[in-house]
């Protein structure tokens, strides 16, 4: 880049920046009509442009810092208001070709040596390849955690620990017990349980189709962890197939007080507690 003329880099510089309104709000009106989209993206469409024609007097490291800048912030707007990335692929894309026209007008206007056009173009059109990259892998990147902690969040919700009185819980399980989710059952079960300082424990499979070996493996450990901290353990809700699961394990059931309903589970816990005091 060294041998261009300054000059002539700031004039198309010039150039991009006096048409970036224009340009911004034909991208809006372009993109309103073929998507529908309701957000305004043209304070970002406005810095992409600036960004875009300051980058052309930097070299490209300095550009791709500031690149990597406008993608991060571009990838974290389409996250937040749940847009796809292609949103922000069509405007990156729109600008390579307006900007990239406007370089073409300014060499022949401007006689640029078809080297001077030529290193131009191709380092502008590398700044261009870089914020692909850039806003594509921020948004997996912003996509990926915000759906993890969207599934935290259902997790949670999904492994529910009930006080019923202030020594007794109730952990009704509602759909299919994954091992992923038996592991996040353990980790409530143990915390909720110690919080809330409880004695009993009533775990309900009444809403639960099915239990593999390995759900039920890690079911029992539950069990066996809370015990260790102090609180007693009763099943709700068992089935004669989770029955079967249990047996074909090898687990003795005689060492764990159950029930076939819920109901059931409650009256003796409270029964059993009230005896105590």
């Amino acid at each position: 880049m060294q041998y261009i003329q300054q000059k002539k880099l700031q004039d198309i510089r010039e150039t991009i920046l006096k048409r970036k309104a224009e340009l911004a709000e034909n991208k809006k009106q372009d993109l309103a009509k073929s998507h529908n989209v309701l957000t305004d993206l043209t304070t970002f469409r406005l810095e992409l442009l600036i960004t875009y024609a300051d980058s052309l007097l930097m070299e490209k490291e300095a550009a791709n810092e500031v690149m990597e800048q406008w993608g991060n912030n571009m990838a974290n707007l389409l996250v937040n208001y749940g847009l796809p990335l292609n949103l922000a692929l069509e405007e990156i894309s729109y600008y390579r070709d307006v900007i990239g026209e406007i370089i073409k007008e300014k060499a022949k206007n401007n006689d640029f040596s078809l080297d001077a056009f030529y290193q131009i173009i191709s380092h502008f059109n590398t700044i261009v390849d870089h914020t692909i990259q850039f806003v594509s892998k921020s948004y997996v990147k912003d996509y990926t955690e915000k759906t993890n902690c969207a599934q935290y969040a259902i997790d949670e919700l999904s492994v529910p620990v009930v006080r019923m009185t202030e020594e007794i819980g109730i952990l009704p399980l509602v759909g299919d017990l994954d091992t992923k989710r038996a592991k996040y059952l353990m980790e409530s079960a143990l915390e909720k349980g110690s919080q809330y300082k409880l004695k009993w424990l009533i775990i309900d499979l009444s809403a639960v189709p099915i239990i593999d070996t390995m759900v039920a493996d890690q079911l029992f450990k539950v069990i066996a962890g809370l015990q260790l901290i102090g609180i007693e353990v009763v099943i709700s809700g068992i089935r004669p197939e989770i029955a079967q699961t249990m047996v074909n394990l090898g687990i003795k059931v005689g060492e764990i007080k159950s029930f076939s309903s819920l109901h059931q589970a409650v009256q003796y816990t409270h029964s059993f507690t009230e005896s105590l005091t």
